[in-house]
């Protein structure tokens, strides 16, 4: 014995442990190999306007592969003027959208079947501004003068407003900008809070020579942004409904708590569409976006449509004529946010 192996076992030895690893590899793992994942399921998404901070939480849960993560292959369609998201919902172009109440319930009332899903902006952030030097220092103010009102359904509110007060105003149509309001073209220009507002501050006007006229203030408490789809949407797939308004509502949350990287996602899709970006500009709007996403008294109250807005916003263009009437609340919302 000298302590070493025989020479011919020795030989044999390499031709088994390639056999033995030949043989090991040629069977399935149940440890290494990853079970395929599961097919994403394919939806489009039309936001109200073009890339900006208005539409933060959906470019980041985009960007950030939420949506993905909740099993949606999302393509999210450029939104811009002459395009309407109610048409487009119903014309079968896309299969989620983002539109105001007022729109909603006007489309619902001509027979388009829509159904809010998650109601993300909780009031109403339109405003009326004028300067201070026309002499216009509070609604009533307004009788008789050229007031800047956008086309189409967001002329909505300022109208409803104007009517429940017996106030005759000249109807200016407004484009996209407030240059009109700069050159004195109106006396009163529509603003969004997150929006025409700062472009005017950055414009070079100082805010104590312009007076504001809120709407949510006079009464006109009409939630704006909500996600919608058409019934047979919400009825033919509700597993993939819920997955977006989950997923939404996840992007929302990462990029307030999160607001650089969300900036630098917002204005990288907003250059992709060639859309001016200003950062300054984006960080005010994605500030004031948590200020009217997120209720202070009720945090869980996060993406819910109130009964009472949803009520007094059908009552009121019910009662200017605008419709005919409305959906019972629990019959016009997802049924995961009845009640609430």
């Amino acid at each position: 014995m000298n302590g070493f192996p025989d020479n011919k076992k020795r030989g044999k030895q390499p031709w088994f442990i390639l056999l033995l690893f030949l043989f090991l590899v040629a069977q399935p793992s149940c440890t290494l190999s990853a079970s395929p994942s599961p097919r994403l399921k394919k939806a489009s998404f039309l936001p109200l306007w073009t890339p900006q901070s208005q539409f933060a939480g959906y470019y980041v849960a985009f960007d950030k592969g939420i949506y993905s993560r909740h099993g949606i292959d999302l393509t999210i369609v450029k939104g811009g003027p002459g395009l309407s998201p109610a048409e487009a919902l119903r014309n079968g172009e896309v299969d989620f959208a983002v539109l105001w109440l007022t729109t909603a319930l006007q489309h619902r009332d001509t027979g388009t079947q829509l159904v809010n899903l998650s109601q993300i902006i909780q009031r109403s952030s339109m405003m009326l501004i004028s300067r201070k030097s026309s002499g216009i220092r509070r609604l009533e103010d307004m009788n008789g003068k050229r007031v800047g009102l956008w086309g189409g359904d967001l002329s909505i509110p300022p109208r409803t407003l104007f009517s429940s007060r017996g106030i005759r105003v000249r109807e200016v149509l407004q484009s996209g900008t407030v240059n009109l309001f700069l050159r004195g073209g109106v006396d009163v220009t529509s603003a969004m809070w997150y929006n025409e507002y700062h472009v005017l501050l950055n414009s070079g006007v100082d805010r104590d020579e312009l007076n504001t006229v809120f709407l949510q203030d006079e009464g006109v408490t009409f939630p704006e942004d909500g996600l919608y789809a058409l019934e047979n949407t919400v009825q033919k797939d509700p597993l993939l409904v819920d997955a977006f308004v989950n997923a939404s509502r996840e992007g929302w949350q990462y990029a307030f708590a999160h607001p650089e990287e969300a900036l630098d996602i917002i204005i990288k899709y907003m250059r992709q569409a060639q859309v001016p970006a200003n950062r300054m500009h984006q960080k005010w709007m994605l500030e004031r976006m948590r200020d009217l996403i997120l209720p202070c008294k009720n945090p869980a109250a996060f993406g819910t449509l109130d009964k009472q807005d949803y009520e007094a916003a059908g009552r009121a263009m019910q009662h200017e004529g605008l419709i005919q009437g409305y959906p019972d609340y629990s019959t016009f919302i997802r049924r995961h946010n009845a009640g609430k």
